[in-house]
């Protein structure tokens, strides 16, 4: 397996690149937006191809990359579901997994330093954010932070993985890179205590200084989504306009989610599903969509989750010479919004 830990020292925040092997799919969690251009080398000396950016929570200390790489690279942007952030391409929730060729992350959520706080864990080691940190734990005093949650997150769920587990945070500002639950549970002072009480009564004490980039991230790190009418406003349809083409002889309709998304939340009847990080596939001279719509001059009509991969879909198969091309404004989740039905999917 390829990994890497990176480290930006104005925020001190690590970053963690995960594949497979060489060539293949990677993943990146927590990307800061001022490294973008060494993770691009990184993944072009590697020959990786950047298939999900994921943050563990919205970050109140540095602007996130998530949105920057999704346009340089067309990668799924993928955040949990109690985030506030307009739009990601992938919202997760406690027990999903996050997987890409050859590598699984188990999700758990762990909120308590604020409300979307998530943890990612990989087999042998947690990647556990701003939740966990390395002899601390993540401030509870803003973004819907609370140290009662933070207790229960960290002494119910991430101190009951096995004393080996590696631990990954987001942050150190120590020079520590790595530790184990095992360390944690024994040496972390805020750690030794009794009582969720305790551990309220430490956090609370704590009176840390106000953030400096708090007012300059946050709002950023809210605002990220993909222009879904960046491939032009006559290739954005709205749930109406869909509904007018949907069982048409010369339309195809296209789901790009993976299949945990389509057995979560259902599929439009009549779907030809095309995961997104396959899509190159199924452009590509000899696949379905190639065939369908170059040589059949059919319509191709996509939708995803929240139309951010749809609108990413679009101008991707119009670089592989599709013309008539277009995709659901705000994904399946407007579709069901407006009261439309949904075929429940083994």
């Amino acid at each position: 397996m390829i990994f890497r830990q990176l480290f930006e020292p104005v925020s001190c925040t690590y970053t963690y690149v995960l594949a497979s092997r060489r060539g293949g799919e990677a993943l990146i969690i927590d990307p800061v937006l001022e490294k973008l251009d060494s993770y691009i080398e990184l993944f072009n000396r590697l020959e990786l191809r950047l298939v999900k950016a994921v943050d563990t929570h919205v970050h109140a200390d540095h602007i996130t990359g998530l949105g920057a790489l999704r346009d340089r690279t067309k990668c799924i942007t993928v955040m949990g579901r109690e985030s506030a952030v307009d739009t990601v391409s992938m919202r997760v929730a406690d027990g999903d997994s996050i997987d890409i060729e050859g590598v699984r992350l188990d999700v758990i959520y762990t909120p308590g330093h604020t409300s979307d706080s998530y943890s990612f864990r990989l087999a042998d080691r947690v990647f556990t954010g701003d939740t966990l940190l390395i002899r601390g734990t993540g401030r509870t005093d803003f973004q819907h932070g609370s140290a009662e949650d933070s207790y229960e997150s960290i002494f119910n769920k991430l101190l009951k993985l096995s004393d080996e587990t590696l631990v990954y945070p987001a942050h150190d500002y120590k020079g520590e890179t790595v530790s184990t639950i095992a360390e944690e549970r024994a040496f972390n002072p805020r750690l030794q205590v009794g009582s969720a009480d305790a551990y309220a009564e430490i956090m609370d004490g704590l009176d840390l200084p106000h953030l400096k980039m708090m007012d300059i991230a946050v709002p950023a790190n809210l605002m990220i989504g993909a222009n879904q009418l960046a491939s032009g406003e006559e290739c954005s349809l709205s749930v109406a306009d869909v509904k007018k083409q949907i069982g048409r002889l010369d339309v195809v309709l296209v789901d790009l989610r993976e299949n945990a998304g389509r057995r979560r939340h259902g599929v439009i009847s009549g779907s030809l599903h095309a995961p997104y990080p396959d899509l190159d596939k199924f452009l590509a001279p000899g696949g379905v969509l190639h065939y369908e719509g170059r040589t059949g001059g059919k319509r191709i009509l996509f939708y995803c989750a929240y139309g951010e991969r749809s609108a990413l879909a679009v101008a991707t198969s119009k670089e592989a010479g599709l013309a008539n091309v277009f995709h659901l404004l705000g994904g399946i989740d407007a579709w069901a919004e407006a009261g439309e039905p949904i075929e429940v999917i083994d």
